[in-house]
């Protein structure tokens, strides 16, 4: 864990070498957004819809707003900072937001 923590701080998305498990270990995600918000794209699925995980990773990388779960693709201030980061990531908000 120590050495993939190390890694992800460095690069983001060293996480997609990581074991299972540790694409699971919230701290460690956390990490990796920070750096690169692709980074999202191989975390575990419950973390996908960790919506503090998810608003560090939409400010890193708007386009992360794509792997998020579905329900925070509806949370307005989610889709903002995803958008304020990079306007092409309004095609991955909810048609609800999308129509605002």
């Amino acid at each position: 864990r120590e050495w993939v923590l190390e890694a992800v701080r460095q690069k983001g998305n060293a996480l997609s070498f990581a074991a299972e498990p540790l694409k699971a270990d919230r701290e460690l995600v956390l990490e990796a957004v920070r750096q690169d918000g692709n980074a999202l794209r191989v975390a575990a699925d419950l973390l996908r819809a960790d919506r503090e995980l998810v608003l560090e990773a939409v400010r890193q990388n708007g386009e992360a707003l794509s792997v998020a779960a579905e329900p925070l693709k509806a949370d307005r201030e989610l889709v903002l900072h995803a958008v304020r980061q990079n306007g092409q990531a309004l095609q991955y908000a909810a048609a609800l937001l999308r129509a605002d």
